[in-house]
């Protein structure tokens, strides 16, 4: 749909309703809140209620904070966890109680970005599946009236904000990341909003302190995740898209602090380079030739080595006292699933993992 007629759905179904539910995404809010779009609802006179949903996936102290000096009324809620829909229950009701009287039925709409969780809010608040939901732009086709109360009812139609160019999209979950071309861009995006917002953010998940160069926090996230082509050299591209996508699912947030990490050395660059030059994609091949190689590096001290070789992720881990931690923290690092591996030594184990 065209940014012009798309706002002209927008302003069809602000005109037709009573009261107007923006819904943004809690873990963006300055980035999911549309200015324009809320002028335009004051200058039509029509109640306002912003609704931060997946707050789930920020702190409580900061949601009340924001919520203390908003001028505008602000519910959060996780409609994924069923939290807060009571509070969202009882605040439609009191804004929409001036026009009981007067009316015998009071439309309610809500209005957002692409992937904010509209449909998912009005399955929770009917409580049962009123209409589909899906993780794409533009899923609800049509307009729709649903009893949310004898007199209360949500109007669910196409009351989608335009977004203005493909990288604010693909930010705000409207493209799925692993289908973006060049998805570099939009990741070089993202990590300026947060350097802006959180970039603590940064630093909590990633190690970054050093925020001056955008690419060079791309490389330092790829480094982290072992995202590396042949000769050690990051890959960005499957970088962004990792980054892209751990922020689309909500794995990857502002405020979220991840579990301390096993700390280890990267190593195994003459081994990876050995692999790669002769294709070796099973491990027991991988063992017979350089086990004896990485087993004398079999001692207290992790180090990991990855490599991309021919479509497959090859990993190697060692110093762990089981497997188990081993193929872990090498599924960890890469965010894939492991097709075959096999495990090696004595009162020090290592692991050589085949990776999709």
């Amino acid at each position: 749909m065209k940014q012009k007629k798309a706002w002209r759905v927008v302003r069809e179904v602000i005109e037709e309703a009573d009261m107007i539910i923006e819904v943004v995404d809690a873990r963006d809010p300055i980035g999911t809140r549309n200015l324009k779009l809320e002028r335009i609802i004051v200058e039509e006179g029509k109640p306002l209620l912003i609704v931060m949903n997946k707050a789930d996936l920020v702190p409580k102290e900061w949601a009340e904070e924001y919520k203390r000096k908003s001028e505008i009324p602000v519910v959060f809620i996780s409609a994924r966890e069923r939290k807060g829909t009571g509070i969202l229950r009882k605040e439609i009701k009191k804004l929409a109680k001036p026009h009981l009287d007067e009316k015998e039925r009071v439309k309610v709409a809500l209005i957002g970005y692409p992937n904010v969780g509209k449909s998912t809010i009005i399955n929770t608040l009917k409580g049962k599946r009123a209409v589909g939901t899906a993780p794409i732009p533009g899923y609800t086709k049509g307009k729709q009236l649903i009893k949310l109360s004898k007199k209360i009812w949500l109007l669910d139609s196409p009351g989608v904000v335009p977004i203005e160019d493909f990288d604010e999209l693909v930010i705000r979950g409207g493209f799925p990341a692993d289908k973006i071309e060049n998805p570099v861009p939009p990741a070089l995006r993202l990590i300026e909003r947060i350097i802006e917002t959180r970039r603590e953010a940064l630093t909590e998940k990633f190690g970054v302190d050093n925020f001056d160069d955008v690419e060079a926090v791309l490389r330092r996230i790829g480094e982290r995740r072992g995202l590396v082509k042949a000769g050690g050299e990051v890959d960005l591209e499957e970088t962004a898209r990792w980054l892209l996508r751990e922020w689309q699912t909500g794995r990857f947030t502002l405020f979220g602090r991840e579990e301390s990490r096993t700390e280890f050395v990267r190593d195994f660059e003459e081994v990876l380079d050995g692999i790669e030059r002769d294709v070796l994609l099973d491990p027991r091949r991988i063992l017979w030739k350089y086990g004896e190689t990485l087993e004398k590096k079999l001692d207290g001290q992790k180090r990991v080595g990855i490599r991309e070789v021919e479509g497959f992720t090859v990993g190697i881990a060692t110093g762990f006292k089981k497997c188990h931690p081993g193929l872990r923290l090498l599924e960890e690092l890469t965010g894939k699933h492991i097709l075959a591996s096999e495990c090696f030594g004595k009162k020090w184990k290592g692991v050589v993992a085949i990776m999709e």
